[in-house]
């Protein structure tokens, strides 16, 4: 077999410029698809934002006051017919003292409306006293019976900002 150099004739330049231009598309596909040496930042595929969700420390209703200013989560004792409430920061973290010396909830259930006033608790453990307190307490023979319900926290104060009217289910709350 004998081997002979490339021709100079127009056939054998067209040969060789078809073999060039095969090996050059050739490598600009490999190199398309590898990225070749390019550095582009590693996306993270797009997802909703994180539904931002709180824990009531006594396993209760959190009802919020404001848009996350502060919250009174609301703790059934259904078999003494006890509802208590705490009134925590925007976070459900730290308890917050107020002065009232109740919170007056209308309720509304099957048997119609009716008014549930939870008083302060005094606590010596804690220091809290009736008028600078975070826990009140309302007693209702129908709570007994009645594990859910609609209602109305009249009014509060904490930190100087008066809430009205904030309606709420329980246990569901209002967030």
């Amino acid at each position: 077999m004998h081997l002979q150099p490339p021709s100079n004739s127009p056939s054998g330049f067209r040969h060789g410029l078809v073999g060039i231009l095969l090996i050059a598309a050739v490598g600009l596909l490999a190199c398309g698809i590898s990225g070749c040496g390019r550095h582009s930042e590693e996306r993270a595929p797009a997802t909703a934002p994180a539904h931002h969700e709180h824990v009531a420390p006594h396993g209760g209703t959190a009802v919020e006051l404001g848009h996350e200013e502060f919250h009174v989560e609301l703790v059934l004792d259904a078999a003494a017919g006890r509802l208590t409430g705490y009134v925590l920061d925007g976070e459900l973290e730290q308890f917050i003292r107020i002065a009232a010396p109740s919170l007056r909830l209308i309720v509304r259930s099957g048997a119609g409306e009716q008014v549930l006033e939870l008083r302060a608790v005094a606590s010596p453990a804690t220091g809290e006293t009736a008028g600078d307190t975070s826990q009140f307490e309302g007693i209702a023979d129908w709570l007994k019976s009645t594990p859910r319900f609609d209602a109305r926290l009249a009014e509060i104060t904490v930190r100087g900002k008066t809430y009205r009217d904030i309606s709420f289910n329980f246990p569901k709350g209002n967030e």
